[in-house]
């Protein structure tokens, strides 16, 4: 049996980490390094590389905090183990599970919160650690609803979306990619105050920054009229899912319904050759609330559900992992 190691990431192996990332049929730019250390000064960066004969064969990016609590990530909508493109099965998963938890437990960890990557981001299938966690035994935490077409659908609106767009073409709007992000980040600010009472996330310059090290991930597009800007969308392009991750209007741009257009261009042209677009959840506490309103929104341009999911794993002492690896043939090539 060739011998697994588990090595606690450090900044010299960044080119490393982000070959991996690069190569991994479960990653996205979210996972490189340049996107991750963004906000080093809010996170204890705790990321691990799993090997076999000096050969990465998983890696996880995570932080920790000063409970013992083990995040995958706590600054990443989702993050759990990015695998190799191939050979390493659910009963390989296992074994990396194990490896990694007899060293967490040596270093204290007490419990590890786990954000799994949603399926529609994955180059091909790879849910061994949702086998793996239910084997250990871990507890979902969390069961969001976000918005996602499949692009071999296309676009398929309802009948008020239908309206929306033919009203919208008798406007004279304009839609165009912008670089004007602090503009576009104030829309947002003022939308989400607005609206929701909430503020972004990210900040104009934490937005300018990644911007510059990820332009081509990293979109803004808005539909003005008479040159100001009326509705906006950031996209988290990762050549396989279209995100919004960021979606402003104003109240002209609502009465308007100045976001239909906007979908539209993105969702037909701009995004057409995508696999998935998502808009993102409609849910909050943690998915125990879910915002119908804004559901049934999504819902009209022609999406249906994808689950973001959480997971805890209490790490205390009492799971039999040799017994638990016991019926599995590690074979990692």
């Amino acid at each position: 049996m060739d011998k697994i190691t588990v090595e606690r990431y450090n900044p010299a192996l960044a080119g490393e980490w982000d070959s991996f990332v690069d190569m991994s049929r479960n990653s996205t730019f979210l996972f490189r390094r340049d996107y991750m250390d963004y906000h080093a000064d809010r996170f204890d960066d705790c990321s691990w590389i799993v090997r076999k004969k000096g050969k990465p064969i998983a890696m996880l990016p995570a932080n920790i905090t000063p409970d013992g609590v083990l995040h995958s990530h706590g600054g990443l909508t989702y993050g759990g183990f990015m695998l190799p493109q191939s050979h390493v099965d659910g009963s390989d998963v296992l074994r990396i599970f194990s490896c990694c938890i007899a060293a967490w437990r040596e270093m204290g960890i007490k419990a590890l919160d786990y954000k799994p990557l949603p399926h529609i981001y994955a180059a091909s299938p790879s849910q061994e650690d949702e086998y793996a966690l239910f084997r250990l035994g871990a507890v979902a935490t969390e069961r969001c609803i976000s918005s996602t077409i499949d692009m071999h659908r296309g676009w398929m609106p309802n009948k008020l979306q239908k309206r929306h767009l033919a009203a919208a073409s008798k406007l004279p709007v304009t839609i165009a990619e912008t670089d004007d992000i602090p503009a576009f980040m104030a829309m947002l600010h003022d939308c989400l105050r607005e609206r929701h009472n909430t503020t972004p996330v990210h900040t104009a310059d934490e937005m300018s920054r990644l911007k510059i090290s990820f332009a081509a991930n990293i979109r803004f597009f808005v539909a003005s009229i008479d040159g100001l800007p009326h509705a906006g969308v950031c996209v988290y392009d990762t050549g396989i899912v279209a995100h919004a991750q960021y979606i402003a209007t104003t109240a002209r741009g609502r009465e308007l319904n100045l976001l239909t257009p906007l979908f539209h261009h993105l969702i037909t042209s701009e995004f057409a050759n995508r696999r998935y677009f998502d808009f993102g959840i409609s849910t909050e506490r943690h998915g125990t609330y879910l915002n119908e309103g804004l559901l049934r929104q999504k819902t009209s341009y022609g999406a249906g559900a994808t689950i973001y999911s959480r997971f805890i794993l209490d790490l205390s002492p009492v799971t039999d992992l040799q017994a638990l690896t016991a019926n599995t043939a590690p074979h990692i090539t």
